[in-house]
């Protein structure tokens, strides 16, 4: 082992992370829709 792997700064579950990460993201993504949608049927 070198010691990138004995010493490791989160031991934290990476589905975890990519789960929150995916979520942000569809968010956002989500929020940027609605908007266009309101805007296009106010327009």
């Amino acid at each position: 082992m070198n010691e990138f792997e004995k010493n490791v700064q989160s031991k934290r579950n990476d589905a975890v992370d990519s789960g929150v990460g995916f979520i942000v993201s569809f968010g956002f993504f989500a929020t940027i829709f609605i908007i266009a949608t309101v805007i296009s049927v106010l327009g």
